[in-house]
C-alpha cells in the first residue's frame, strides 16, 4: 500500500487523495502530490519590502499605542526572535517585547534589522 504524506499545513496523517489532490480532513488543507512545503509557506514582508523568517530581529518604525497598558512600544524598540504566524487579523508576528512581554505585531510596522 502506498503511504501517503502528512499534511504541511497541521501535520494530520489522515490525508487522503482525490482527483490528483492530497485533502486533509482535519484542517482541511489540499495540495498537490509534488508541491513542497516552501511552495504553501507562509511569506511575510516588512515595511520595506524585505522577506521576514523566524528568529529574525526587526525595528518597530513608529510608535504603536498597546491596549491595556499605560505606554506605548516606542519607533526603534529593537524586538528579537520573532515568530511568523498565519492570522485573520493581519498580526501576522508573534514575539516578546521588552517591557510589555508577549504580543503580536503587525508587519506593515517594522523593518527587518
Amino acid at each position: 500500500m502506498d503511504t501517503l504524506p502528512n499534511c504541511p499545513e497541521c501535520g494530520s496523517a489522515y490525508t487522503y487523495e482525490d482527483r490528483g489532490m492530497l485533502i486533509c480532513p482535519e484542517c482541511g488543507h489540499e495540495w498537490t502530490a509534488g508541491e513542497s512545503v516552501e511552495e504553501t509557506g507562509l511569506v511575510v514582508k516588512d515595511s520595506n519590502g524585505n522577506v521576514l523568517e523566524d528568529g529574525d530581529t526587526v525595528t518597530v518604525i513608529k510608535d504603536l499605542k498597546v491596549k491595556g497598558a499605560s505606554g506605548a512600544i516606542k519607533q526603534g524598540t529593537k524586538v528579537k526572535g520573532i515568530r511568523l504566524v498565519e492570522s485573520s487579523d493581519g498580526h501576522n508576528i508573534d514575539c516578546k517585547v521588552d517591557g510589555f512581554g508577549p504580543m503580536k505585531l503587525k508587519s506593515e510596522f517594522v523593518k527587518k534589522a
